[in-house]
């Protein structure tokens, strides 16, 4: 867990800082994005371990950011979390079929979001 950086891709800043404090405090090293394009550009830049992407953006929405990543190469193996408010009964499908990693509804449940974020490192390490 040590000196894995997750990039948060989040325009809301009470969501954003949730989720700072909540990894920080886990000891992950956070950077941080409010739109798909700074978001995408700092994946590019700093290639961090998990990218934390909110679906609903200003300028391209996470969908679209999640394809510039995996189109790349520098940037299409790293794993990408959707998180959205978004909990129809098909947006979680929509997303997972995107090709997004994994899926966090929001607002989130912290056990089950560390959790997660816990084991997609995991299944990336290495």
């Amino acid at each position: 867990m040590a000196n894995e950086v997750i990039l948060v891709v989040e325009d809301d800043r009470k969501s954003q800082k949730l989720v700072r404090d909540l990894l920080t405090f886990k000891g992950y090293e956070i950077i941080e994005a409010e739109t798909g394009e700074e978001g995408v550009r700092l994946a590019q830049e700093r290639r961090p371990n998990l990218v934390l992407m909110d679906i609903r953006l200003p300028g391209i929405d996470g969908i679209e950011a999640l394809g510039r990543l995996r189109s790349a190469v520098a940037t299409r193996g790293i794993p990408v979390m959707a998180m959205t408010a978004s909990v129809m009964a098909g947006d979680r499908q929509k997303v997972l079929d995107a090709g997004f990693d994994a899926f966090q509804s929001k607002p989130i449940n912290v056990k089950d979001f560390l959790a997660t974020v816990a084991q997609i490192l995991e299944r990336h390490r290495g």
